[in-house]
């Protein structure tokens, strides 16, 4: 087993799965939640959007393909960024070796997400080639549903990403105040995810960490996927053991080599998960929840749609001969399976489509969407001091 076998460090996998029969029936959520529900008072009942055009049908094939090269040039070319053109906020998050800073630009006035990560943590936790591949990646995608990284820097003790601020939190907890998405909501978002885990395989990139906390929505409701720590370019295949327990495919579990195919695994386990209101898959115990995802017996909720159930099985499934996604026809089988009958992905790709839930943002920078955390003390932009870790970080 590989010494990089961190699951998801800092991961928020905290609600307490159900495990009686009738859980069908029942929701997944907690006190702090509930709580939280009250705190931001947003409206229990989504809006209703038209997912699909239902006066004409798409016959055409489908040409969700971005150009993004506009973007990745206008990043390569823009002023080295330094600690010195922000204004640094509250915290928006944290994790086992970082935080994530809300910061405002003093040359655009604009706002931004900081990624904070303390080189010693990140070195301690085995986490150093993740933390440069997560760096490689971000600077050479652009898409409409991945969040934009804007330039990164360091000092002695801390390596800096700048990132889009995207405002309306994580699609997390608008799916635990929901409880469960109707077939429309999970169809609009999963559509949304096709379409960025399609563009990263077409780069050689595979993901690994696809949950419902790293999809963020933006002002318009539209989904931004985020934290690319356990990202990777993997041409062939890879072996290394990461990702979410809830999530992990397989041929993860199994210490086999893998490759993209992990991906449509995780959107299988997403979609389930966005309908029920809770994985497939779940048990405290690790090695229980390994030995449930390899035995892949799985429970269905009445009220599923005997058409997504269908494309369930098609994603859910071990073999990988079998496996959407990994077959001949690639995500155009995802694309054109019954489920996502009448659905326009050029439309969604173009983001033409009202998103089923539009969070309320109270201006520039509001931040109410997210947890508070304790601010730290700890001083950045050290410099001077011997840095012993600089070789390890070269192109930060």
């Amino acid at each position: 087993m590989s010494n990089e076998n961190n699951l998801d460090v800092g991961q928020k996998r905290t609600v307490p799965w159900l495990e009686d029969d009738n859980r069908d029936t029942k929701t997944a959520r907690t006190q702090e939640k509930e709580i939280e529900d009250k705190k931001h008072q947003q409206p229990q009942q989504m809006q209703v959007s038209q997912l699909t055009n239902q006066d004409t049908v798409t016959t055409t094939p489908f040409r969700a393909v971005y150009n993004d090269q506009s973007i990745i040039h206008q990043r390569v070319n823009r002023p080295k960024l330094k600690l010195d053109d922000f204004n640094i906020s509250r915290t928006l998050g944290t994790g086992s070796f970082g935080r994530v800073h809300l910061i405002q630009s003093k040359v655009n006035a604009r706002y931004y997400a900081m990624k904070v990560l303390k080189k010693t943590e990140v070195i301690r936790l085995k986490q150093v080639e993740h933390t440069n591949n997560e760096k490689h990646i971000l600077e050479s995608v652009a898409h409409p549903f991945l969040v934009n990284m804007w330039g990164t820097f360091q000092d002695c003790n801390n390596l800096y990403m700048v990132m889009d601020y995207v405002p309306g939190g994580e699609l997390f907890s608008v799916l635990r105040r929901s409880q469960r998405f109707p077939d429309h909501v999970a169809k609009f978002y999963a559509a949304e995810v096709i379409l960025a885990i399609e563009y990263l395989h077409s780069k050689d990139m595979i993901y690994r960490d696809l949950k419902p906390e790293n999809l963020l929505l933006d002002a318009q409701g539209h989904i931004k996927i985020t934290d690319f720590g356990f990202a990777k370019y993997v041409p062939d295949i890879t072996w290394t053991l990461c990702g979410t327990p809830d999530y992990l495919a397989p041929e993860i579990i199994q210490s086999k080599g893998y490759g993209k195919a992990v991906d449509w695994w995780s959107l299988g386990v997403l979609i389930y998960e966005m309908l029920a209101g809770y994985p497939p898959f779940f048990d405290d115990d690790h090695l229980k929840l390994y030995e449930k995802i390899l035995a892949c017996k799985i429970k269905w909720p009445q009220y599923f749609d005997a058409n997504g159930k269908d494309l369930l099985k098609r994603l859910l499934t071990p073999d990988l001969t079998k496996r959407f996604g990994n077959l001949k026809g690639g995500s155009e089988d995802i694309k054109r399976h019954v489920w996502f009958t009448g659905v326009d992905f050029n439309r969604i790709l173009a983001r033409q489509i009202r998103a089923p839930y539009v969070p309320q943002i109270r201006g520039e920078g509001d931040a109410s969407h997210f947890d508070k955390y304790p601010e730290t003390q700890e001083q950045y932009g050290v410099v001077g001091q011997t840095d012993p870790y600089r070789s390890l970080f070269p192109d930060f």
